[in-house]
């Protein structure tokens, strides 16, 4: 099981933008620190302002901020919430199930258990568990980005 990557970045954007807190922070900034295209960060930035999860600002003095405090952001909720679609197997689609298994098979049952258990541990957890040390994430952030230069 992999999450898409939109989900990969909104969670990458969370943990930056809860690091660098209070500071505002910029897509740019985002783009460059990630090497990730600033295009696909745009999409993900308004996504999560859409949920409530960022506030944004536009223009001179802008910028992006959490929308919420991060004991608050629990991590299962943001992949339930930006993960398009958890169909783990295809009998999982409503009108694209074509398994001629599906009447009789146990697989979905399990997979369905898993998936639950998954989010289940990941709704144990917030952004301020994940971030712990915000300092340690800038620090290793900006190692990363001046080895890669």
């Amino acid at each position: 099981m992999q999450l898409s990557k939109f989900t990969d970045y909104s969670l990458r954007v969370l943990i930056y933008t809860a690091a660098r807190c209070p500071d505002k922070v910029s897509i740019t900034e985002l783009a460059e620190t990630y090497d990730i295209s600033r295009n696909h960060l745009v999409k993900v930035v308004n996504q999560l302002a859409n949920l409530g999860y960022l506030e944004t600002t536009r223009g001179r003095g802008g910028g992006i901020l959490l929308g919420q405090v991060a004991e608050e952001i629990v991590i299962g909720d943001v992949i339930e919430a930006v993960e398009p679609g958890f169909d783990m197997a295809e009998c999982f689609g409503i009108g694209t199930n074509h398994c001629r298994l599906t009447p009789v098979c146990r697989l979905k049952g399990i997979m369905n258990d898993a998936k639950t258990a998954f989010l289940r541990e990941l709704s144990l957890h917030t952004l301020a568990d994940v971030v712990g040390q915000p300092q340690a994430i800038i620090e290793a952030l900006a190692l990363e980005s001046a080895n890669t230069r």
